[in-house]
Parts: C-alpha cells; sequence; structure tokens
C-alpha cells in the first residue's frame, strides 16, 4: 500500500543489539587433582621424581632356639618415579580484533585460559590414574571387552572393591592407620566415630551417569539422604560403605565401534614404505573427542594386512565430525605402537606419528613408530565408564614449575607495531602414582546416556 512504510527498507539503519554479559559455559566437574599429595621437585635436580619405599620384613616363623641368634632379615625396597613434563597453550589476538569486538576479547581469553588450565589438569590426573593395575569389573566379567550394557554399577561390586583394598591395608583419609593402632578415648577415637565428617574413609571419583545408575539401589539411596549433611568434598554425591562418592563429568569413557563404522578403510600398497614383509599387520583406530582429547571411541582390531617388503597401509580414517583419530599398527591382535605417518604432526614429541589425524582423510602408514598401547575396545556399542576408588597416598601431583599466566599487550622488538596481544599459560608437573594397591578402578556400562529423548 502507497505511503506506508515497512521497517525492511530501512535494514540498513538496523543496530543489532548486544548482551552486555556473555553466556556461562558448562560446568566442568574437577576433583580428581585435589586427592593427590602435593609434591615438590626442586629445580635443578632433572625432571623425574623419585619416591622410595622400605618393605615390611617378614614376620619370624618360629621361636629362637635358647641362646641362638636369628640370621636376621635381608630390608628390601621398592621405587616408584614420575616424569615432570611441560604443558602449555595460548591464545593471540590481534589489535583490531581487540578494537572492533563488543566483548573485551583479553579479558575473555584470560578467563577462558584459566579454565583450560584447570581442566587440563584434572583430564591429565585422570589418564594417570587409568594406568592403576587393579581393576574389578561389574558382575565378575572378565575383561573390559566382556562388558554388556546390562552391567551398570551395583553394590556388590562396590563393596567388593572396598573390602580388597582394606585387605591389602589401603590407608584410609582422616583414617587411623599409624605405626601404632591403638585408639584411646582419649585421644578423640570416641568422639571420632561420632562424627560422620570425621569418620575414615576411602574417596571415589565416579562419572556423572554412573551416579544415576547407583542411584537405582534403594538402599544406596537411603545411606545417601543421610549423608547429603555431612559432605566434605567437592562435587561430593553420597557416603556408602565407607567411601565417598564424587562426580565429575571428566571422567573418561570408551567406546567400542565396529572396525568398518564410519568409512573406516585400509589399502596395501606396494612400495611407499619401510614397513618389513609381513602377512600379519593389525591395525587399531582410536577417536579422541575435540574438546578433553580422551581416546573415547575403540575401534576394533583389523583383519591381517598382508604387506610385501618396504610397503605401506593406507588407512582412511572414520568420517565422524568432533574426533581426530590415531592409527595402531603392529603384528599381534593388540598392536602398541603408532604408526608412522607424514599425515601427522610436523613439530613436538609426536612428530611424524599417526596422532591427531582429521576424518574422512586417506593416512598412509609407511613404518611402525612410537610405542604406545591403545585403550581396551569394549564390546561394539557398549560404552564403559571408570569408577575411581582411592585410598590416602594413593598418588601424588608432582610441581617442579607451578602454573604461571602471561599477559603480554605491549610492543616488542618481535613485534613492533604491537598488532598483537598475547595470553597464555605454562607449567611443569606430572602425577606420581605412588602405591598400585592404594588405588583401585571399577569399570562398568550405564542405563544413562548424555542425550534426551
Amino acid at each position: 500500500m502507497a505511503g506506508i512504510n515497512v521497517a525492511s527498507q530501512y535494514s540498513g539503519d538496523l543496530v543489532n543489539y548486544i548482551a552486555k554479559k556473555t553466556l556461562p559455559l558448562t560446568r566442568k566437574q574437577l576433583v580428581a587433582y585435589q586427592f593427590g599429595d602435593p609434591l615438590t621437585l626442586p629445580k635443578g635436580m632433572g625432571s623425574t621424581y623419585s619416591a622410595t619405599r622400605y618393605n615390611r620384613l617378614p614376620l619370624p616363623q618360629y621361636p629362637i632356639s635358647e641362646g641362638v641368634s636369628p640370621d636376621g632379615e635381608t630390608m628390601t625396597i621398592s621405587t616408584v618415579t614420575a616424569v615432570a613434563q611441560q604443558w602449555a597453550d595460548s591464545v593471540k589476538i590481534t589489535d583490531v580484533a581487540e578494537m572492533t569486538i563488543f566483548h573485551p576479547p583479553f579479558q575473555k581469553a584470560i578467563e577462558l585460559i584459566g579454565l583450560q588450565a584447570a581442566e587440563t589438569f584434572e583430564r591429565n590426573t585422570m589418564n594417570a590414574l587409568m594406568a592403576g593395575t587393579q581393576v574389578n569389573f561389574v558382575n565378575s566379567r572378565g575383561s573390559r571387552a566382556a562388558l554388556t550394557a546390562g552391567d551398570v554399577l551395583d553394590s556388590t561390586t562396590v563393596i567388593r572393591t572396598d573390602a580388597a583394598l582394606e585387605t591389602l591395608g589401603a590407608p584410609r583419609f582422616m583414617g587411623d592407620e599409624q605405626t601404632d593402632t591403638k585408639i584411646s578415648a582419649e585421644s578423640g577415637g570416641a568422639k571420632a566415630s561420632s562424627n560422620p565428617r570425621a569418620m575414615p574413609h576411602y574417596a571415589a571419583i565416579i562419572h556423572t551417569l554412573v551416579v544415576g545408575d547407583f542411584r537405582q539401589n534403594s538402599t544406596v539411596v537411603l545411606a545417601w539422604t543421610y549423608s547429603d549433611i555431612n559432605r566434605l568434598y567437592n562435587y561430593e554425591a553420597g557416603e556408602w560403605s565407607g567411601i565417598r562418592f564424587c562426580k565429575s563429568n571428566m571422567v573418561p569413557s570408551f567406546t567400542g565401534v565396529a572396525n568398518n563404522d564410519s568409512g573406516l578403510a585400509y589399502a596395501v600398497n606396494i612400495g611407499n614404505g619401510a614397513l618389513p614383509a609381513n602377512t600379519g599387520y593389525r591395525i587399531i583406530v582410536t577417536g579422541s573427542d575435540n574438546q578433553n582429547q580422551y581416546e573415547s571411541r575403540i575401534y576394533q582390531v583389523s583383519g591381517a594386512q598382508n604387506v610385501a617388503l618396504n610397503g605401506s597401509i593406507t588407512v582412511t580414517t572414520p568420517s565422524t565430525a568432533g574426533f581426530t583419530y590415531s592409527v595402531y599398527i603392529g603384528t599381534s591382535t593388540s598392536p602398541t605402537n603408532l604408526g608412522v605417518t607424514t599425515a601427522g604432526p610436523t613439530t613436538g614429541p609426536m612428530q611424524g606419528m599417526a596422532v591427531q589425524l582429521p576424518p574422512a582423510t586417506a593416512v598412509v602408514i609407511t613404518a611402525v613408530g612410537n610405542a604406545q598401547t591403545p585403550p581396551a575396545a569394549p564390546a561394539t556399542g557398549v560404552t564403559v565408564f571408570p569408577t575411581f576408588i582411592i585410598g590416602r597416598g594413593a598418588y601424588g601431583q608432582v610441581m617442579l614449575d607451578n602454573i604461571k599466566y602471561t599477559y603480554l599487550k605491549d610492543a616488542d622488538k618481535s613485534d613492533v607495531h604491537n598488532l598483537l596481544r598475547v595470553v597464555g599459560w605454562k607449567a611443569m608437573y606430572g602425577t606420581l602414582l605412588q602405591n598400585q594397591q592404594f588405588l583401585a578402578r571399577i569399570e562398568s556400562s550405564s542405563a544413562f546416556t548424555a542425550s534426551f529423548g
């Protein structure tokens, strides 16, 4: 209709409103780092931290004869080590971005770098805990591959794990495990036993989905109802069977995937490589999620790949988005080496290895590379979650160089015109498993998934 002016005529004069506050991020529940003993590696002493334990003397089997001294015992020691590694990252921002973007990018980078550093420490601690050798599988399954979709965390397996740790003598947090085990009422023993917050206990780190499974148990629900007022740790879900469960959405998970899923394919090449002739090369591909970088999708091992002298194998990585891929190669059904490829990183300790490979990409594996073992694959279609049961002194956080943040905003010789602003962090540390007997994990599936509908 003539004479009526509509908004679309003046789109060039419209201003989009931008909220002053940015939207919140999803929350990460960080609990694993806190249970490690703080350990300091002095500067100038290398990067390897060693801890020594004097082992118990065997008890005498018989009484001695009168006037005859016993032969005596030989003292033995055991040593554990951890290597402090340097971790770092940064965000670079141009001066133009700082001048033109509504929300101050330099300030947002400072916030995000702080989150990234804390989450990196947590992720690395979780990976270190997966090296624990004491494992219970739900329903007494024999391996991760034997777990089924119905093998969710149950009270029997938790009790079995708790009983095993106590039998081994794993110390408890706030426990009474000292050389002299006598506790008198005057020393506070009686009072301590009446205060739930002061009672000796193990700590557990449990995935948020597995918490849902455990809450299906009526006995556990009742116990957690009464323990809600006595929470001791961050994100504690409740106490049961002498264990305080702390939930975390950063616990890793492992999903078994069919060998030919999502376009995964193999082709043997004549020449074009350095693989020795062999009739039985096996390939395992793993997918690491882009956020936490856990190897969480484990593809079943390939069939035998017959390679002639100086041959190679082309692996087409799966097409599933949101993941990068690693390729393992070996002559057994459980390869323990990464493949060598020019498609991998070009710098750093993993230079030339078949890691951080993009989806749907043909990658030529020319040789057997660094020793590294992929996570064990669950059955196809089954996702497995570890629950860590931790005794006092099970592991420590070895710090050589504490976390340091850098905020660079000024011009220097390498940036004369001050075109860049940089926010970064670095730290040099490692996680030390101090005693394998003080740590156990339970592996289970879950009836729940992180999706709706």
